[in-house]
């Protein structure tokens, strides 16, 4: 079966929705038959859909992932597993013996229980969704045609529960520096790796 692992810069990268590099393992009884790097579409998510489609995946390992890019990937019967960080090479070897349940894998501010949710992922979502000119969030959309009104919405069209501390990370590199109250964190670019940040 084939396993795709989202990276960057030789790590697990931090949000699949901007990631365009993938490496396609293919094992059988924990050991590696086969290895590919693959290139995504780096347009419209549903073109990071069929190419996985395309290549034949079965389960895709990833960082973040908006709901949506979430919901095409596995409408097509592919098994996503979300919100890995680290090392690629070592999460490679960790899910051929079975072990990515490890909170070492885990991404920062995410706990593992039922479906494995990341604290503060609209934030980070939503700004994603609003530098590529989507507008729109994670869920219950929040873009076109809603005002003031709109519950639970913040500055920026975020949930207002990301308040005036946290934190701004990059999409690309996973960079992390501190939320400047008033300033937007798609304002800022990553001193790594010159990325648009954006809300952790």
């Amino acid at each position: 079966m084939k396993t795709a692992f989202a990276y960057w810069n030789k790590r697990i990268a931090p949000v699949f929705d901007t990631t365009q590099q993938i490496l396609v393992v293919e094992a059988e009884s924990g050991r590696i038959n086969n290895e590919t790097h693959e290139t995504l579409p780096e347009e419209f998510p549903f073109q990071k859909a069929l190419r996985l489609r395309g290549l034949g995946i079965w389960t895709l390992v990833c960082g973040a992932i908006s709901a949506p890019l979430h919901e095409m990937v596995t409408g097509y019967g592919i098994q996503v597993v979300p919100f890995v960080a680290g090392d690629l090479r070592d999460v490679i070897n960790s899910w051929l013996k079975g072990g990515l349940d490890q909170d070492a894998f885990t991404m920062p501010g995410c706990y593992r229980r039922g479906a494995r949710r990341l604290r503060g992922m609209q934030n980070i979502l939503m700004e994603t969704n609003i530098m590529n000119g989507r507008g729109r969030g994670m869920r219950g959309g929040g873009g076109r045609g809603q005002g003031q009104g709109a519950r639970g919405r913040g500055r920026m069209g975020g949930p207002s529960m990301a308040g005036p501390t946290g934190n701004c990370i990059c999409p690309q590199c996973g960079q992390i520096a501190p939320h400047k109250r008033g300033v937007p964190c798609a304002e800022h670019k990553c001193p790594q790796c010159g990325a648009v940040m954006t809300r952790q």
